[in-house]
């Protein structure tokens, strides 16, 4: 099995003593930063962090629409990643604005029954990214990526580090994990091919936090959460903001490798469960799994029975790599992740509580849109 540093290359010189905020001693000239997935909540949040940040001189958004809040440094260009020419769009912006960084954010955090599509976009998607990262020269590339691409199962040992193998199952009709670990073969494969550029993967723990709609905050905050009769997995999570922090930190500095970034800490499901006051529902293992195949198949649900793999077996990761070599320390450990949604009233569909704006979330919904990345949720 190919190891992290062999993929992505030697460490920078400055990882044998990694700076903290504010320590300039490692950065290089102010950075030109273009992304991908610019209205989610992730890109929405990093752009306000450039914006602000003396050490980026541009930011450049690709989307289908203008992601909100965007100020003087931030230029928008309209690309569409499931369409043919996206690379030769990006290419050209990307020569145009002189960027030198690109993070690659453009993945679903909710689940589809659009497989096609999908794969389309995480997949094919992230070809055409590096492609036009190729074309144009950029000198680092930033991926996003997900800790349940691990998998869950009852072999994991009690912390997976970043050597261990992505294997969370492809499964007929649910690519969801299947796209994001091709999307990370394909940037290890560029690693190897272009050793002189700056290669990140950032792993992240499922985003909770306000303003986030993804498929771990609908499970979180149904009314009522069905829990398998005799298995009570670890939880694993992440705030908004420190997911933001991870992503300014391999911006503004170079750090090659892959990282595992979770909030510290972790609670049995039905602790968190119980600790978000939710009501949980257990259910039979097998009759779950039938129950929910029917359902997914015939589109009335759209969480697929994958994902009770991770109601029933660990996947919890170390995180010991992003605090010794990025130097990265959470802000927010998990109670304070669970308590701080278990403060807020939610509707339960994904729609904005009272007196919170559609922009807060980084979206905002178009009527008669053509493409479905109009109305994407984007990772985090």
């Amino acid at each position: 099995m190919t190891t992290t540093e062999s993929r992505f290359g030697a460490p920078s010189p400055s990882d044998g003593r990694e700076p903290m905020d504010g320590d300039q001693s490692s950065r290089r000239a102010p950075r030109v930063v273009a992304l991908t997935g610019a209205r989610g909540p992730l890109g929405r949040e990093l752009i306000r962090e450039l914006e602000a940040d003396p050490d980026c001189r541009r930011v450049v958004a690709f989307d289908l629409q203008e992601p909100p809040g965007m100020l003087g440094k931030t230029r928008f260009f309209k690309v569409d990643l499931t369409l043919p020419g996206a690379d030769t769009a990006l290419a050209r912006g990307l020569r145009e604005e002189e960027v030198d960084t690109f993070v690659h954010l453009a993945f679903l955090s909710g689940f589809t029954h659009r497989f096609s599509w999908a794969h389309e976009l995480e997949s094919i998607g992230t070809m055409r990214v590096l492609n036009a990262c190729t074309e144009a020269a950029v000198s680092k590339v930033v991926l996003w990526s997900h800790t349940y691409c691990y998998g869950a199962n009852p072999q994991n040992p009690a912390y997976l580090r970043e050597e261990s193998p992505l294997a969370a199952a492809a499964r007929p009709n649910d690519t969801f994990f299947s796209d994001k670990i091709d999307a990370e073969r394909q940037v290890g494969q560029f690693a190897e091919e272009h050793p002189d550029r700056t290669v990140t993967v950032l792993r992240m723990a499922p985003i909770l936090a306000p303003g986030v709609d993804n498929f771990i905050r609908r499970l979180l905050t149904a009314p009522a959460i069905p829990v398998l009769f005799g298995h009570d997995p670890l939880l694993q999570l992440l705030h908004l903001s420190d997911g933001v922090r991870a992503l300014r930190r391999v911006v503004l500095e170079d750090h090659p490798g892959v990282f595992n970034i979770a909030a510290d800490g972790v609670v049995p499901l039905r602790t968190a469960i119980a600790l978000l006051g939710r009501l949980p529902v257990p259910v039979p293992s097998s009759l779950a799994r039938r129950l929910a195949g029917a359902l997914w198949m015939g589109q009335v649900i759209d969480v697929p029975p994958s994902l009770l793999d991770y109601l029933r077996y660990p996947c919890v990761v170390d995180t010991k790599r992003a605090r010794r070599k990025l130097r990265f320390f959470p802000a927010h450990d998990i109670h304070e992740v669970l308590a701080e949604m278990a403060g807020l009233r939610d509707t339960g569909d994904g729609r904005p509580r009272e007196g919170e704006k559609w922009s807060d979330r980084g979206q905002q919904p178009q009527a008669g849109s053509a493409s479905p990345l109009a109305r994407v949720r984007w990772s985090g």
